[in-house]
This record gives structure tokens, C-alpha cells and sequence, in this order.
């Protein structure tokens, strides 16, 4: 009889789990710790329906959901003009949260440090190769700065975290705007690569003398030090939920919500900061998943918003939410 019963149970357990729907996703590490936190707590509201999400990195979200391979992408860079014209149907940017791209190193007792836009940007450029150089030393008085090679370390996929590391070099360094420009993978002029945000960590943790960008959850989750950064005030700011919200407050979303605010004006804005995108397409193919994925959808501006400062990361505008959801309203399926 136990054994009838305990059959019977897995045999319960298992005609749920297939009968579950699967809605599959893929593309950025930026938004991963908040994408899956959501998914888990919206699995409890609706178990009939469970996603599968990749973090593969913005320009894999943006490639496989142009090749209709996954039901949603997730990109921390905004699709260029070229790429959406690729889109056998419209593909909608949806904006979810915002957050900071930090900048971590691995030193000896892992001193708190000071940097600039341009000092960082000849960093990456391979000009400032020595940790005590005058640049860094200058903007850090009274921090013991070794004579240590700097390990410059970036990311090796297509990645939205690096678009918007890249967006602000462009923005504070003319050398770097004609020498390496903007965008989701690029010329890197030295340096060795990491895959994800986590790829990254793993290279600046095991790296001495490391330097490298990540989304700041990753860093706090990793115990990494991170830089105060100069803004466009001249104001060194440390990033946080708080910074990060003053720079979003300063930026202008268009209708299509593709939009940058690296750079922001504002004595309190964090200058390396970025929104991160789900694409959808407007017009669904498959109408019960579509369904599905407009629910979810709703639900994630309606309460998965609430949860977003827990990760470290800022919700968008109450006023941003309620254009989101206007947009998410005309998805037909």
C-alpha cells in the first residue's frame, strides 16, 4: 500500500511538472540575479507555468530572439536601429530596472579608491599600466598605491554591461570614442576576457593587481571592492540603489524606451549606470504562451518592482511603470 502511495505521488508530482508550461529566455547577466528571484516568486503564483532563463550575455538575448529561439531576450544595450530592422515582426523594448556598473580590483588590503572617466578610460586604452601611475595616485592622497602591473579584465562575450561601460568611456574620452566606440562587444586594446558578469568576478578575485567592471550585485555578492567614481558635477560618488536613482531621474525616455543615462547631470548621480531591457515581440506567435508572458509581465511592474532594492538594484519611476504597462497592454497574442 506504501508503495502504491508513494507511486502515485510521483506519478501526481510528474503529470504536474509536464503540464507546465515553459517559457523560455535568454541574453543578459546585468538583470540576472532580479530575473531570477522574480521567476521564482511567480512560479508560486502561477504554477502552471515556469521559465527557463540563459544568461548568455545582451548580444546572445538580441541574436536569439531575432531568430525566434527563445519567447523573450534581455539586453542591458539598447538594440541599434540595424538590429531591429532584422526583426521578422515589431520588437518592443521593455525597460525593467536600473543599475550600476562598478569598477572592482584586486589590491593588497583592497584600499578604498577614487577614479575618473579619463584615468579609466586610458586604463582600458593601455596607457596607464601601473597602479601607483600619477593619474591614480593624484585623485587617492594618503592610499598606499603599489608599483603593480594593472590587470586590465573585460568581458569576452557580447555583453550589455559592456555597453554601457563602453557608452561612458565614450562619453568622458574622445580618444576612446574614435578609438574603440560603444557598443555590446568590441576591440578591446588590452586585456583578458571573462564570460558574464560572473566570468569577470572570477577573473578580478583570482587576478592580482586586477581591474575590472561588473554590475554592483555581483561585486557585493563577491565581497569585491569598488571604486568611488568622478561624475559630470566632478563629485566622486560611491554606487548604490540611491546614486543610481538620481542618475535615472535625469534621463529622457522616449516613446520606443531606448535610452541611455551614463554620465548623468547631478551632484549625486553615479556616473556608470544603465537600464536593462526585456524585448518582446508586440504581435505574439504563440497565443496561450503570449498570454502567459503578458501576465508575468504585469506582474513584475506591479510587485517584482518592490523587490528590486533588495538585489541593488532601482526601480524604474512610478510614472516610467505606468507607460511600461500601457506598452505591455498592446501585445497581442
Amino acid at each position: 500500500m506504501k508503495k502504491l502511495l508513494i507511486a502515485a505521488c510521483i506519478g501526481l508530482f510528474a503529470s504536474v511538472a509536464s503540464a507546465q508550461m515553459l517559457i523560455n529566455g535568454a541574453g543578459a547577466t546585468f538583470p540576472q540575479p532580479i530575473y531570477t528571484k522574480w521567476f521564482d516568486q511567480y512560479s508560486k503564483i502561477d504554477t502552471s507555468v515556469r521559465f527557463n532563463y540563459q544568461g548568455i550575455g545582451s548580444g546572445g538575448g538580441q541574436k536569439q530572439i531575432l531568430a525566434e529561439t527563445v519567447d523573450f531576450g534581455a539586453s542591458d544595450g539598447p538594440m541599434s536601429d540595424e538590429n531591429i530592422s532584422k526583426a521578422p515582426r515589431t520588437l518592443w523594448h521593455i525597460p525593467t530596472v536600473a543599475g550600476a556598473v562598478v569598477v572592482s580590483y584586486n589590491l593588497p588590503g583592497n584600499p578604498a579608491l577614487k577614479l575618473d572617466g579619463p584615468t579609466l578610460a586610458n586604463i582600458y586604452l593601455g596607457k596607464v599600466t601601473k597602479w601607483n601611475d600619477a593619474a591614480i595616485a593624484s585623485q587617492n592622497s594618503g592610499v598606499n598605491l603599489p608599483d603593480q602591473d594593472i590587470v586590465v579584465v573585460h568581458r569576452s562575450d557580447g555583453s550589455g554591461t559592456s555597453y554601457i561601460f563602453t557608452d561612458y568611456l565614450s562619453n568622458v574620452s574622445s580618444d576612446w570614442k574614435a578609438k574603440v566606440g560603444k557598443n555590446t562587444s568590441v576591440n578591446w586594446p588590452a586585456g583578458l576576457g571573462g564570460k558574464g558578469n560572473a566570468g569577470v568576478t572570477g577573473q578580478i578575485k583570482q587576478s592580482p593587481g586586477a581591474i575590472g567592471y561588473v554590475e554592483l550585485a555581483y561585486a557585493k555578492q563577491n565581497s569585491l571592492p569598488y571604486a568611488d567614481m568622478k561624475n559630470s558635477s566632478g563629485v566622486y560618488i560611491t554606487p548604490s540603489i540611491d546614486s543610481v536613482v538620481e542618475a535615472l531621474a535625469t534621463a529622457t525616455i522616449p516613446e520606443d524606451f531606448r535610452f541611455s543615462m551614463v554620465n548623468a547631470p547631478g551632484e549625486k548621480a553615479y556616473p556608470i549606470a544603465g537600464a536593462t531591457w526585456i524585448l518582446v515581440y508586440q504581435q505574439q506567435k504563440d497565443a496561450t504562451k503570449g498570454k502567459k508572458l503578458v501576465e508575468f509581465l504585469k506582474w513584475a511592474y506591479v510587485d517584482g518592482e518592490k523587490m528590486a532594492a533588495s538585489l541593488d538594484y532601482a526601480p524604474l519611476p512610478a510614472s516610467v511603470q505606468e507607460r511600461v504597462l500601457k506598452r505591455i497592454a498592446q501585445i497581442t497574442y
